[in-house]
């Protein structure tokens, strides 16, 4: 029995280095095609220095610091900069999973074409994941590195922010994959940016605490994916680490995963008719 349970675990392994592998020529297929188009990614790294700019450090004259749960007074910008970290591994999630993966799956027909070679679903939905990845760490990294340079960074504990950063940007990846099934047409974009990511982004924390809502308004935010993200990331840059943050972590990776799910199925069922 022991044996066989080896085997079958070399097996598993196998088939999902397989899968990787597989994948990969998906994101290298995103590479060669984003050689003449890289300003349009850098453009992405410029977003949140200039709300930490304009933001952080143009209210912060105004504001000058913000309390945290644990009693400590931090910087306004040192408490702005953590969320715009998570809401820029989010946008780079979002946009490059919602638009781009919308008009290869319903007007370049792209994914039909990939289907007629080895690869499956499971290959182009974690292909296109990755490539999503490797968008938010670029994000992730410029900010981190501009975090540390205008001293930011408040804890040690901010050595875990890189590995969760490319956590949310999986968790919204996989939830932009699976969204991005339900779209029918362009003007459906109006449902996830307009109605969901950009209230998100206002009003879970980034430039203020919740705690000023009323409590049915708190309990809404708190069941958010980037309130999470950001309580979790905000608590390694500022060591505020405790039982929130463990529960902000597995919210992420129940959400991530119930995501990958759902985007499984309902490409399937838009793909293979």
């Amino acid at each position: 029995m022991a044996s066989l349970a080896g085997i079958t675990t070399r097996s598993g392994l196998s088939h999902a280095w397989e899968v990787l592998w597989r994948a990969r020529r998906l994101v290298e297929r995103n590479v060669m095609v984003y050689r003449h188009q890289w300003i349009v990614i850098l453009s992405g790294v410029a977003e949140p220095i200039f709300y930490l700019v304009g933001i952080g450090m143009g209210l912060g004259g105004l504001v000058r610091t913000v309390p945290l749960p644990d009693g400590r007074d931090i910087s306004y910008t040192a408490y702005v900069a953590p969320a715009l970290l998570a809401t820029a591994a989010m946008n780079g999630a979002v946009f490059e999973t919602i638009f781009n993966v919308f008009f290869k799956l319903n007007f370049r027909k792209t994914y039909d074409g990939i289907l007629a070679t080895p690869m499956g679903i499971g290959e182009i939905a974690i292909g296109e994941m990755l490539w999503a990845l490797m968008r938010a760490s670029l994000y992730a990294v410029t900010m981190l590195l501009l975090m540390t340079a205008l001293g930011l960074i408040l804890s040690p504990w901010a050595v875990l922010t890189l590995p969760v950063t490319l956590l949310v940007a999986a968790a919204f990846s996989a939830a932009g994959l699976a969204g991005t099934a339900f779209l029918r047409t362009v003007q459906d974009f109006d449902i996830p940016m307009g109605l969901i990511v950009m209230p998100m982004f206002l009003f879970s924390g980034s430039f203020f605490p919740t705690s000023g809502f009323p409590p049915p308004i708190q309990f809404f935010l708190q069941a958010t994916p980037l309130f999470h993200s950001i309580s979790l990331i905000r608590g390694l840059t500022t060591g505020l680490v405790g039982l929130e943050q463990f529960w902000d972590f597995a919210y992420l990776v129940g959400f991530f995963t119930l995501m990958m799910v759902i985007a499984m199925r309902r490409m399937e069922r838009k793909l293979i008719k």
